[in-house]
């Protein structure tokens, strides 16, 4: 790869990223109104800001997780990176830079979502206005990458959307899974809750009616998780983003002769053995070990990207 090439590769690489982190963000807001209350029955809005790590950042300009101050961090502020208005900002930046590549519709429709984000009113944040607000962010990212799938053309830089849209969501996945742990921890003799909270986790990443699918009757921590764990078919577990990704590196090297991915492999297959399906009962018989083993997938998601700065997109070691 040129360093002109490996440039556009990483501006599409984050575009990706970028919508696909919007839309969960979204859909984290929207299932958290709906679904996830503490046990007197209140909405809880903290466990928002440590999904993202955020405590410092939040705490910095809230005295508290209240919900006006929660959906204003993630919607409108935009010195907030994980914000929606800042990660289609991002992704708008990239696509400028890619105008050559990728198809007017994508822009025009990026550029359009863009400019209606960046009218948002305080009163368009209101409680009772989230649901539906939340509802129209996820149909313009979903909007972004049914035009993508349509008029994107199948190069090298397509491969390159791909991953980082499926390094995204298995990212995204996994700081769910992570925070539902904590929050089973912190409230063990709560099993009404428990079971509440991982219908809203399903919900979360739109998994519900597809978990359904797969276990019709009952619902269970250890059944949620495993789903979303090694879930092949389910589009947004951790495995099939990963087996996603192990696919288009393949033709990445092999169709398109890229060269030097040999610790990119490594780290692949790392992760296609932890995500191997037959885990899944592993993963049933023992929640203690759920913590543990999100962290080492991120670990390696972490370190995935990492290589693919290193490899492919220049930017040195």
């Amino acid at each position: 790869m040129t360093d002109l090439l490996a440039r556009f590769a990483e501006d599409v690489f984050w575009l990706a990223r970028y919508v696909e982190r919007a839309e969960s963000v979204a859909r984290v807001l929207d299932v958290n109104e709906t679904f996830a209350r503490d046990s007197s029955g209140a909405q809880d809005w903290l466990p928002v800001v440590q999904l993202y790590a955020d405590d410092a950042r939040f705490f910095a300009r809230h005295q508290k997780a209240t919900a006006s101050a929660v959906i204003d961090f993630y919607v409108t502020d935009r010195d907030n990176p994980a914000s929606i208005v800042a990660s289609i900002r991002s992704a708008r930046e990239n696509a400028r830079a890619l105008r050559h590549l990728i198809s007017t519709e994508m822009w025009l429709q990026l550029n359009v979502f863009h400019a209606e984000l960046s009218r948002l009113k305080r009163r368009d944040l209101a409680l009772n206005r989230l649901t539906r607000l939340c509802g129209w962010i996820k149909e313009n990212c979903q909007a972004h990458t049914g035009i993508t799938e349509g008029t994107f053309y199948r190069d090298e830089a397509w491969c390159f959307y791909q991953i980082g849209k499926h390094i995204e969501r298995a990212d995204q996945t996994s700081r769910l899974l992570d925070m539902r742990y904590h929050h089973m921890i912190a409230n063990r003799d709560q099993a009404g809750v428990d079971v509440s909270q991982w219908n809203a986790l399903l919900r979360s990443v739109a998994g519900y009616h597809a978990f359904r699918r797969v276990q019709p009757h009952g619902l269970t921590a250890e059944e949620a998780a495993a789903f979303l764990m090694f879930e092949a078919d389910f589009p947004r577990s951790m495995a099939n983003c990963v087996q996603t990704v192990d696919a288009l590196f393949d033709i990445l090297v092999e169709h398109h002769e890229l060269k030097g991915g040999a610790r990119i492999a490594s780290i692949l297959r790392r992760l296609d053995r932890k995500l191997n399906p037959a885990k899944s009962s592993r993963a049933r018989r023992d929640m203690r070990s759920l913590h543990a083993f999100v962290d080492e997938v991120q670990q390696l998601l972490m370190m995935l990207t990492d290589q693919m700065g290193v490899v492919f997109f220049a930017r040195g070691t």
